[in-house]
């Protein structure tokens, strides 16, 4: 059995901590500054309340922080002024950067990791990327051994997993939104019913299948004037323009790539940085 230090039982955190405690370790939450609502998830979960975080931090040689991304650092410095020197594993959908900052500001051995999917146990997997010390990775990975939660490794370079919760972040959550003034759009206009069946031609596997991107910087030419059309009638419908107009830039970087169908992947990527291949 293991002592963890979970900060803090939100809707992931918690469920995160329940499979911990389904594994046999002890986890502890600090109550203070919560509200009534994650004291209920924290009981669900089977964790064990400490009246303080230097007395939860004195027990346990590894902490978990689980937080909106806006409190990581306040949490970290938290951690820090408690003087823990034992693995801190910052699992917080925060850029390389800042992890990176965290770990030399830091007197604990700070591992880096990124939780994609839905919280556990649910239909979809779990997973929990781990970067750093292969060691402290491996010690963190016998913690959820035979629970819903998979770990894998990023690497051994401290941010390659926050790089790839921000690398799939960004299709993700803008993808979302997207879908979301799609509807909005379609609904002003009465034609939810068509846009639902045109959906349903789209293919499924956009994130998965890179091997298309070619073709996008191909037609970017003339797509990103339509993406300017799509900005006015957004604009109409008194709806936010704001991403319209930003894929409309991104694509702008292609320009040069008119109809260049045939061109490697590698470098129709190195053009988005606005650099050429010569």
């Amino acid at each position: 059995m293991t002592t963890i230090t979970l900060l803090h039982p939100g809707s992931m955190g918690a469920a995160v901590g329940a499979q911990a405690v389904a594994a046999g370790h002890r986890v502890l939450w600090v109550p203070e500054g919560r509200s009534q609502r994650t004291y209920e998830r924290a009981k669900f979960a089977g964790l064990t309340s400490v009246p303080a975080l230097g007395e939860a931090l004195d027990v346990s040689p590894v902490a978990v922080s689980v937080c909106p991304p806006a409190a990581a650092g306040d949490v970290a410095g938290k951690v820090n002024k408690c003087g823990f020197t034992g693995l801190y594993v910052e699992a917080n959908a925060i850029s390389p950067q800042r992890v990176q900052r965290m770990a030399a500001d830091m007197a604990a051995h700070v591992l880096d990791g990124a939780i994609t999917g839905p919280p556990p146990p649910g239909p979809r997997t779990t997973r929990l990327y781990l970067a750093g010390d292969p060691e402290a990775a491996e010690q963190v990975g016998k913690l959820f051994a035979g629970t819903a939660v998979e770990v894998h490794s990023a690497g051994e370079t401290v941010g390659a997993a926050s790089a790839l919760k921000m690398a799939f972040a960004t299709f993700q959550r803008p993808a979302r939104t997207l879908a979301a003034l799609a509807y909005a759009l379609a609904d002003a206009h009465q034609v939810t019913d068509l846009l639902l069946n045109e959906a349903a031609r789209m293919p499924s596997e956009i994130l998965s299948d890179p091997d298309y991107l070619p073709s996008v910087a191909a037609r970017s030419w003339r797509w990103a004037p339509e993406m300017g059309e799509v900005a006015e009638a957004l604009r109409a419908a008194e709806l936010p323009t704001d991403l319209a107009e930003a894929t409309a830039a991104v694509m702008r970087r292609w320009e040069p790539d008119k109809d260049r169908f045939d061109m490697p992947l590698a470098e129709v990527l190195l053009h988005l940085k606005g650099a050429t291949d010569t």
